[in-house]
């Protein structure tokens, strides 16, 4: 009986295990938004772990996923009798002996040391630009705040994005082995696909240009909730004020990711269009258009915003391809070449 119950789990791990992650956008986004030490997302263990939370999260809720264990767990899970009374006796010694030491160094012993959820670790440091980035973005977009200090905003919310998106693709992929071609040609390949470096480029495609596009900051706003929410359910999901004021909308950032991760899509593809309007006025930039739009080519075949472009385009070509067709035929053409650049 207990073989046929273990038998339907054990199916699903087998299932679990032959997905085809690599090629399901929805994985790459996942992973890429996992805050984990570097040393730990290269071991096979973990990445297996976060694979089976993946499929039970998005392919199937009736996988069990358990819960990952240190390596000296199961050491110390199984002492033995004589070990445990010794220990004990020990430690009443032990205590026995402090007890007036501790009476005089009370003072000295009164200062609690550091938290260790506030150490500047690399999520920390995250946690605090991303936490920065929300707030002036904030500040940017409300419509009561003067103009200059809304443009000033605005600016330094995409410079902290692009900053945050660069630290963390320095402490992930560290930098090149060597300042010739060859090298930073195979370190660009690493990082060109990546999450950070598409928000690093879009943040520096519009953070250098005069035209002051506040919709630009929309995935900016979507990426820093990401990334605050996340830090503070692991690092303050005990903390009595976070129970009280954050936990439900953190609880609701983290299970609508996907939500705005296509919110974000949609976007960014409007910014194009907006870009290609702007042409027609004293702002226009050329360069800033063309670079925007390759951009947007990246963002389409990149795996990390692959599944959520592909959507939005097969939208707008679901769209307006039928009136194209019917009221404007003669545009089927430069449409077409358009699109053999798109697709190369």
């Amino acid at each position: 009986m207990g073989e046929e119950r273990e038998d339907p789990q054990k199916l699903k791990k087998i299932a679990a295990a032959a997905y085809d992650y690599e090629n399901d956008p929805r994985w790459a986004d996942y992973w890429s938004n996992i805050l984990i030490p570097p040393n730990m997302a290269s071991r096979s263990d973990v990445v297996d772990h976060y694979k089976r939370k993946f499929y039970q999260r998005y392919i199937d809720p009736g996988l069990v996923v358990e819960s990952m264990s240190s390596s000296g767990s199961s050491q110390s899970a199984k002492p033995s009798a004589s070990s445990s009374s010794s220990s004990t006796r020990t430690n009443d010694q032990t205590r026995s002996q402090n007890s007036g030491s501790a009476t005089r160094n009370s003072g000295a012993s009164a200062t609690p040391g550091p938290s260790p959820s506030l150490r500047w670790d690399r999520q920390t440091i995250q946690f605090s630009v991303n936490a920065w980035v929300f707030i002036v973005a904030v500040l940017a977009i409300i419509p009561l705040v003067p103009t200059s200090l809304s443009n000033r905003a605005y600016r330094l919310s995409l410079m902290g994005t692009a900053c945050s998106s660069l630290y963390s693709l320095y402490t992930l992929y560290g930098k090149p082995r060597a300042w010739n071609l060859q090298a930073l040609q195979i370190y660009f390949q690493s990082i060109i696909a990546t999450k950070d470096f598409i928000y690093f480029i879009y943040c520096l495609t519009f953070v250098t240009s005069h035209l002051c596009l506040k919709f630009a900051l929309i995935p900016v706003l979507s990426r820093a909730i990401e990334q605050v929410a996340k830090f503070l359910r692991r690092n303050f999901s005990r903390s009595t004020l976070y129970r009280k004021y954050l936990e439900d909308a953190c609880v609701w950032v983290e299970s609508n990711t996907t939500t705005l991760s296509i919110l974000s899509s949609h976007a960014e593809v409007v910014l194009g269009f907006l870009l290609i309007i702007s042409l027609v006025s004293w702002q226009r930039n050329i360069i800033q258009t063309f670079m925007y739009w390759q951009l947007l080519k990246l963002m389409y075949h990149a795996p990390v915003t692959a599944g959520y472009h592909q959507s939005v385009w097969t939208k707008i070509g679901g769209t307006v391809n039928p009136l194209i067709n019917r009221y404007a035929p003669f545009l089927n053409t430069p449409i077409s070449a358009a699109q053999r650049w798109w697709f190369r």
